[in-house]
């Protein structure tokens, strides 16, 4: 799937918003700039809006390592694993403690270890031409079966 301008990022979170629902993970993969933060920052905003909610700023969390943003009953976890070298460091996160109420989203999910099953993972890549990007979509466990392909 091409990425060729914010406004597809944009349509490709907001059918995303409309699949996702609680305890579900979302891993996002990519260099850094591909536009990881943006699609959250976008699945995020289309989540607070779709539940009348105000708009969050939505930052990286690279340095604080996680950012929470509560919509209704429904808590999202944006985690940025990327100043992390240790999965010891990652497992003191508690980030996939159950929680009926949590969405979790990670970048930078490479040290993680034994992965989730159930879980969507989001490749970001640049393509051939710098303003673009090609993303690929993959669901593992109980998303197996969906066609991201098709959104």
């Amino acid at each position: 799937m091409d990425l060729s301008s914010l406004k597809d990022t944009k349509k490709l979170s907001e059918k995303i918003s409309k699949i996702i629902k609680v305890d579900d993970i979302i891993f996002l993969y990519g260099e850094i700039g591909v536009g990881k933060t943006t699609f959250v920052r976008f699945l995020i905003n289309q989540l607070e809006v779709v539940n009348k909610i105000n708009k969050s700023d939505i930052l990286s969390p690279t340095f604080n390592i996680v950012y929470d943003y509560e919509i209704k009953k429904i808590k999202i976890l944006h985690f940025d694993l990327y100043r992390l070298k240790k999965y010891k460091d990652i497992l003191e996160l508690g980030m996939f403690e159950k929680s009926e109420n949590n969405i979790t989203i990670v970048e930078w999910p490479e040290l993680i270890e034994p992965k989730p099953q159930d879980r969507i993972d989001i490749f970001f890549e640049y393509s051939k031409l710098e303003s673009s990007r090609v993303v690929k979509i993959v669901g593992l466990g109980k998303w197996k079966d969906y066609k991201f392909n098709e959104i």
